[in-house]
């Protein structure tokens, strides 16, 4: 993403990346409190045509298309396969804000199409995370009561909303930052997904 930014607009790849990303999650928030929802494509161009406008880039129609492109082709981490391998003892979900064409592409783009039981996209209820009624989608998908459902997020907000709600939380935070004051907290805090192997095996969270 930051990458294809860079070599669009030089010296400005970073602050647009970063401004992109703040400004989608500011707005699937305030659509969600508006009432007024659009999927996470619009809402990521979107935020993508405000950052551009912000730091004076001329990004054409052109160029959103080819930025655009790179939310159906995200990058793992290199500990996703090897950490989610090491789970394929539990039943897997992903309880995604994105569309599900955008689930799918990436999904299938990281070839692990066959890790996850279910695709869950917020499009179902129109609304975005951290709304309960979002995670009320996984209670209803998998059959289970709240507290066997394991929910980890790299997000902290997620995480709080998720808690909030009843699950088991935990924190991916693989770049040691530091937590936000929400008033909830993470059941534990991760720096890999080979650490959740011990923890879900303990909480028998499925």
């Amino acid at each position: 993403m930051q990458g294809k930014a860079e070599r669009m607009f030089p010296g400005q790849g970073e602050t647009l990346s970063r401004l992109w990303r703040s400004r989608q999650l500011e707005y699937t928030w305030l659509r969600a409190l508006m009432n007024q929802y659009a999927d996470f494509w619009q809402v990521t161009r979107e935020a993508l045509i405000y950052a551009c406008r912000s730091l004076g880039l001329g990004c054409e129609v052109t160029h959103q298309d080819e930025l655009m492109q790179e939310y159906l082709h995200l990058q793992t981490y290199p500990d996703v396969t090897v950490g989610l391998e090491a789970l394929l003892g539990q039943r897997l979900a992903i309880l995604s804000n994105g569309s599900p064409r955008m689930l799918e592409a990436v999904v299938e783009h990281a070839g692990l199409t066959r890790t996850f039981a279910t695709l869950m996209s917020v499009d179902t209820v129109r609304t975005y995370k951290p709304s309960p009624t979002v995670y009320q989608l996984a209670v209803e998908a998998l059959e289970l009561e709240k507290s066997e459902i394991g929910f980890v997020s790299s997000n902290y907000w997620d995480v709080a909303g998720a808690a909030a709600f009843g699950f088991p939380a935990f924190w991916l935070n693989r770049t040691k930052a530091p937590p936000d004051e929400l008033g909830t907290a993470p059941e534990a805090t991760i720096t890999g997904l080979r650490e959740l192997t011990d923890l879900f095996g303990r909480r028998g969270a499925r």
